[in-house]
């Protein structure tokens, strides 16, 4: 099963920089995605490795070696587009069954593969329709199985779903993502869709403007992100200046406006002024007793979201803050213009220093 290296990776259009000095080790089997704003440089990445694009300065090696100067039908890689790319005048067993008998097999070899394949995906008997016959989801788990049939370890998905009803879109990445464990491959996922990435990936690759910014397990990433670009990006946060007051043995006492929150980081120095990020859901409405650690305001908006109640809270100096609460635990009897607080957990304070171009400019997808 093959490893996949990019060293020093780099492509140019003109005076457009798509991909700059990307750096990154996919190890054997693993499931990677790699996600980022339109333009982020995702889908160049995976040309580059795929061989449709030639990278002007770097490194890929697959399983050790080099692959500058190898054509693509020769790399062994498999490659499904978000456009669902079936020849629509062969029927679904002679499309997968065309890059086995293009590279050689004998017919009774090819048919074998072949009949696995179906099996697999769970298309046996539509072996004789037409691509125009299926629908969307089917279509594109035969593109996937075209693309294994030519003996692929290394598989590159090209934000496959992108094209397909929610529902339809969910349902297949569990079935593609099974799929692909069962067989032991590697493979490298680019989508724009947040939720696919976390629950397939043994890891997400986050990209901005060309580069790679942050890498690691999706819980990781959505818990603890390292870049404040990264906690904005992958679901949502209430961003929040603040000055550190303390560092205790617990971690660090934050002043925000009038109030003093507990978080657990250990980085800041005291005196320091930092941007503190909290997830919605991690938020909740209160009484604000004064040994909590809350934060006050007045509801200025409430929204059913089907899943949760959201709440808008307008603290004194103008920020709103977002809270999600479960729409199982019922909705509070709570009207706009009231005053709440919120309770914050300590552990899901997220503390950063501020950053060099201000908070407004870390944020911006561009």
């Amino acid at each position: 099963m093959p490893e996949v290296q990019l060293m020093g990776l780099s492509k140019r259009f003109g005076s457009i920089t798509a991909l700059e000095d990307i750096n990154l080790d996919v190890r054997e089997k693993e499931y990677v995605s790699i996600i980022g704003p339109s333009g982020c440089g995702k889908s160049t990445l995976i040309k580059c490795i795929a061989g449709v694009v030639a990278p002007d300065e770097g490194k890929i090696l697959v399983n050790g070696q080099a692959m500058r100067n190898v054509p693509i039908q020769h790399r062994r890689i498999g490659y499904v587009f978000q456009e669902i790319v079936l020849f629509p005048h062969m029927r679904i067993f002679e499309n997968i069954s065309y890059g086995p008998r293009v590279q050689g097999q004998t017919s009774q070899s090819a048919e074998v593969l072949v009949d696995e394949l179906l099996s697999l995906i769970k298309l046996v008997d539509r072996a004789d329709s037409f691509p125009m016959e299926l629908s969307g989801g089917a279509q594109q788990k035969v593109a996937v199985a075209r693309a294994l049939a030519s003996g692929s370890a290394l598989l590159l998905l090209d934000e496959p779903f992108g094209a397909l009803d929610a529902k339809v879109r969910a349902d297949l990445r569990y079935e593609i993502r099974k799929m692909v464990a069962d067989l032991g491959l590697t493979v490298l996922h680019v989508t724009h869709d947040q939720e696919e990435a976390m629950s397939v990936s043994d890891r997400v690759v986050i990209m901005k403007a060309g580069r790679i910014i942050e890498s690691g397990r999706p819980i990781e990433l959505y818990l603890r992100p390292k870049m404040i670009f990264t906690a904005n990006f992958l679901g949502e946060a209430n961003f929040l200046q603040a000055k550190v007051i303390q560092q205790t043995s617990t971690g660090a006492v934050v002043q925000v406006g009038d109030l003093h929150l507990q978080t657990l980081d250990r980085n800041q120095k005291a005196g320091e002024d930092v941007i503190i990020a909290i997830r919605p859901e991690f938020l909740s409405i209160t009484e604000g007793l004064e040994d909590e650690n809350y934060l006050r305001g007045r509801v200025s908006g409430i929204r059913f979201m089907g899943h949760a109640f959201r709440y808008e809270v307008e603290t004194v100096d103008g920020t709103t803050i977002h809270v999600e609460h479960p729409v199982c635990l019922g909705e509070l009897e709570i009207e706009t213009m009231d005053e709440v607080s919120l309770a914050v957990p300590p552990h899901h304070v997220m503390v950063y220093s501020v950053p060099e171009l201000g908070l407004e400019r870390e944020l911006q997808l561009e």
